[in-house]
């Protein structure tokens, strides 16, 4: 059985919680740069090339791309044959969280509580979804989930006679009514099926697939491509200025739901897709 310490596990999220935020991932980077090939309008291209030069910058300065630098999002796959010592796993994640956004200079956006609101002062909690997989290996997925897009997202318990065509106008509608506000060019992520809150766990998940991959399923890979077609006819564009490139990309993730339900969730994901992962 591997062991693996909390101290190592600590310090491995410190560092990709600031990679997260300083290092635009290159799927996102090839997808701004397509995007400028193909973007109708002349302030749209103008708007991809600064993102692109505001993810050189966080880059080469190692400051932020983004002053809201999120809520910490953890998925963890943790091998059954893998056995962390030296202190919890939930709490080394934390840990990390604490020290990397303190030495990284990273805004702290979490509150202790919705209603009275005080900053916990250090971005934690992290929000942690824990699967257990087989193997010996523990992998950690993050994601630095922006306050605005997160707003936006939606879910809806629709009715089986909804259909297909009732879950492509929900998304639809969840990004138009999101408009400018979600800080588009966005990656959706729609979460189908499961119950009421495994299709929003669905939703998230997608997010952490690389921009441009699409689901190994023919139908579900049509599905993705079909709602970029539609998302992107209309005509919000980067930062809601207007043309075509209104999404970079839209991920769904599927799962078996109940006979008289049809759960949809939507996960919009601003321009700024950040997310590391590292295997140890």
């Amino acid at each position: 059985m591997k062991e693996i310490h909390y101290n190592k596990i600590m310090e491995n999220v410190a560092r990709i919680c600031q990679e997260a935020n300083y290092d635009l991932g290159q799927d996102v980077i090839h997808a701004f740069e397509q995007a400028v090939k193909t973007e109708s309008s002349d302030t749209g291209q103008e708007v991809l090339n600064q993102l692109i030069e505001n993810a050189n910058i966080a880059t080469q300065n190692r400051v932020p791309m983004c002053q809201d630098t999120g809520v910490s999002v953890f998925i963890v796959k943790l091998g059954q044959d893998c056995h962390i010592v030296g202190g919890g796993l939930i709490d080394a994640i934390n840990q990390g969280v604490r020290e990397g956004y303190e030495e990284g200079y990273l805004r702290y956006s979490i509150v202790d509580n919705p209603i009275t609101r005080k900053n916990t002062g250090d971005n934690t909690p992290a929000v942690i979804h824990v699967e257990l997989v087989s193997g010996d290996n523990l992998e950690i997925q993050m994601t630095a989930k922006g306050g605005g897009a997160e707003n936006m997202s939606a879910l809806k318990m629709l009715t089986p006679s909804d259909g297909l065509e009732g879950v492509k106008k929900f998304i639809l509608d969840t990004v138009e009514e999101a408009g400018p506000n979600a800080c588009p060019p966005l990656v959706v992520g729609a979460g189908v099926g499961g119950n009421f809150e495994s299709c929003a766990y669905l939703a998230k998940k997608s997010l952490f697939r690389p921009v441009g991959e699409r689901h190994q399923d023919y139908d579900i890979a049509n599905l993705e491509k079909e709602l970029i077609d539609d998302i992107n006819k209309l005509g919000i564009g980067p930062q809601g200025m207007g043309g075509n490139t209104t999404a970079l990309d839209v991920k769904i993730e599927i799962a078996p739901c109940h006979i008289a339900a049809l759960p949809v969730a939507v996960n919009l994901n601003c321009h700024a897709s950040r997310h590391k992962h590292v295997i140890l």
